[in-house]
């Protein structure tokens, strides 16, 4: 059974999460995006659990009930990456944790803490999270992806929390509903959704207040000046990329030259999914993850 959990961390940061699987098990971690929370990941947690596997799901912070710095500066990549470095000290402080799963801004971490600290884990798992040297390479020289990732800028202007709250979350239900295999997005699930959201919304805007990596618009350089040296960017871990090609928002010519970062990859490509892949392919989605952590 999947159950609410919540980490102290030494820094003074609580999330919350979810848990499942016996302690002492070989660990599995996810990671969720923007607008999620996550229980998004509990079907593949129970069913990693019921492979032998202790599966945790912290909560980002500025989510759901974890802790929601005001200050922007708060959510800069170092500070996520600390987050999770000290989960890490706290759940498997003397393994590495068998997989990092993570999809959307949960992928954004995911990379950054694969590249800074290696030895925390034996593989990367990714679903349509770009890869920070792929994702501002075309930031500055793909007019599609730029026009893809315009609405980024929507959620750094000073009202943006309160846009998205107007309506019951209308412009919200607008990101999740991009009219390919819908169908998951049912009462329940909205209902879900809008237990994280009532919580606050600052946190998860904050993160694309803190972050470069957006188009530039009048007054805002955002990406065409930033430049990430190569050392920051290679990944070492084994990897494994899960791709909803229908993706609008994140472009497939970001999977373009994506091994030259990381050499050990293997890119699957689904045709018809979406950005929300991890919805509306449930099945897929958790057989790909059980294959992969019995691999070899």
């Amino acid at each position: 059974m999947v159950e609410p959990a919540t980490w102290d961390l030494p820094h003074g940061i609580r999330l919350s999460g979810r848990v499942t699987g016996c302690v002492g098990q070989s660990v599995v971690m996810f990671l969720h995006g923007f607008p999620e929370g996550s229980f998004v990941w509990e079907t593949q947690m129970a069913a990693l659990a019921a492979h032998g596997f202790h599966c945790i799901a912290p909560d980002l912070r500025g989510f759901g009930g974890s802790s929601a710095p005001a200050e922007v500066a708060a959510y800069r990549p170092r500070h996520l990456v600390q987050d999770m470095d000290a989960l890490l000290d706290l759940v498997s402080p003397q393994h590495p944790i068998e997989c990092l799963v993570a999809h959307d801004w949960g992928g954004a971490i995911a990379w950054n803490l694969a590249n800074q600290r290696p030895h925390r884990m034996r593989r990367l798992a990714i679903l349509n999270a770009p890869h920070p040297g792929t994702f501002l390479r075309d930031l500055q020289i793909s007019p599609a992806q730029r026009t893809a990732s315009a609405y980024m800028n929507d959620l750094v202007i000073p009202d943006a929390e309160a846009r998205l709250a107007e309506d019951d979350f209308a412009r919200l239900w607008s990101f999740l509903d991009t009219g390919q295999n819908a169908s998951w997005l049912d009462s329940t699930t909205k209902d879900r959704y809008r237990a994280v959201w009532r919580q606050g919304l600052r946190g998860g805007c904050n993160l694309y207040r803190a972050s470069p990596l957006r188009p530039a618009c009048d007054g805002d350089p955002g990406a065409d000046a930033v430049s990430l040296p190569t050392e920051l960017l290679r990944i070492e871990v084994p990897t494994r990329v899960l791709w909803g090609m229908a993706d609008h928002a994140l472009l497939p010519g970001l999977l373009d030259g994506l091994d030259s970062y990381v050499p050990n990859l293997q890119v699957r490509r689904v045709e018809g999914a979406s950005h929300w892949i991890v919805h509306e392919q449930e099945p897929l989605v958790t057989q790909w993850l059980v294959e992969f952590l019995q691999s070899q």
